[in-house]
């Protein structure tokens, strides 16, 4: 299992987002079912009931060592902006934040989705076929599509991963949750390493104080290849130097030519000199064109390039010829081992609630 950052609370308490008052309710308005969605280091996500409306929404405790009230308002912020209020369907949406009578213990009340993409990939049957190519290009335009309007609104998620992607009713539309570690470009850097390991960009590995929302893109080419491999993450490293190592076996470590920001490292001067370090990138070795189309590996290769000024973002990837005709999505059910697309249903979004 990846492990997982966290940036110190006393350097992400201040937000970039505008300052607002935050509406809050009551937990008295939901009956909450036994049902849990997720439990992590954060807390725990169940399932409830709008007792007034019959509503059936996702409410989100935070764990104390988490910041409190405080880091519950903040993330409620992040998760209002970047859904944007329903304009933004490859976000999960956002309810309101809910307090229980008489202490200061704030909830996020949010759209009740589905399973996590994580849990839909380890479900399958072992031996299944892998997802057909126009399953992951579905996929991988809604994630990207929600990162496109996400980073308009100047929010860096810094943790996406198949964890932090619900599948929705039908399993015909992906959303992005959990903005507990998001921070704003608004705010001035340095930004400290945050996220999950597996996931976790070369610019961020490497402490690069001023990194931005390209750290996303490079999490999302992780999200693209483990999809294609059928739910085994492409990098898995331990610790920062040993993921490093782990990227650069795959797409070769940078150097001047490729990366000038990276010859000044600690990594490069010290530690490479005593390693056996791949030069080469072998990348489409592991994605050939009987895996992935060419169109596809440029989008890939695009995704997970360790310049993160060479990368893809979210928008120019969008407008890469791969995604000239993108099919309805539709990831595997249970024990579905097959995948039947429509030819030409025109892409749309499922509004969950």
């Amino acid at each position: 299992m990846a492990a997982c950052c966290v940036e110190p609370a006393a350097a992400r308490s201040h937000s970039g987002l505008k300052r607002r008052r935050v509406a809050v309710g009551s937990t008295e308005q939901y009956e909450e079912t036994a049902c849990r969605l997720g439990k992590g280091s954060f807390g725990a996500v169940v399932k409830a009931r709008h007792r007034d409306t019959g509503l059936t929404v996702a409410i989100k405790r935070l764990g104390a060592e988490h910041g409190g009230p405080e880091a519950a308002l903040r993330e409620a912020r992040f998760l209002e902006d970047a859904s944007g209020g329903g304009a933004n369907p490859f976000v999960v949406g956002f309810h309101g934040v809910v307090r229980a009578p008489g202490t200061l213990d704030l909830r996020l009340v949010m759209e009740c989705v589905g399973p996590s993409l994580h849990d839909l990939l380890r479900k399958r049957p072992r031996g299944s076929p892998p997802l057909p190519e126009a399953t992951v290009r579905a996929a991988m335009w809604q994630l990207l599509t929600g990162a496109e309007k996400m980073h308009a609104a100047r929010i860096v998620h810094r943790d996406i991963k198949p964890q932090n992607i619900l599948v929705g009713e039908g399993h015909t539309v992906v959303k992005i949750c959990d903005f507990g570690l998001a921070i704003s470009t608004d705010d001035r850097p340095p930004y400290g390493p945050a996220g999950t390991l597996w996931y976790m960009a070369p610019e961020m590995l490497l402490e690069k104080p001023d990194y931005d929302t390209q750290v996303d893109v490079w999490s999302l080419g992780c999200v693209m290849a483990e999809l294609i491999n059928n739910g085994t993450p492409l990098f898995e490293g331990f610790y920062d130097q040993g993921q490093l190592c782990a990227i650069f076996d795959v797409l070769g470590a940078p150097d001047d030519s490729t990366w000038p920001w990276f010859s000044d490292t600690a990594f490069a001067t010290v530690v490479m000199p005593e390693l056996d370090v791949q030069r080469e990138n072998r990348l489409l070795e592991l994605f050939p064109e009987t895996k992935l189309s060419k169109q596809g590996f440029g989008v890939l290769s695009g995704l997970l390039t360790c310049n993160p000024d060479k990368r893809l973002t979210a928008a120019a990837a969008l407008k890469h010829p791969w995604f000239a005709k993108v099919d309805a999505l539709e990831l595997p059910k249970k024990v579905d081992l097959l995948l039947r697309l429509p030819k030409r249903q025109r892409m749309r979004a499922v509004c969950v609630t």
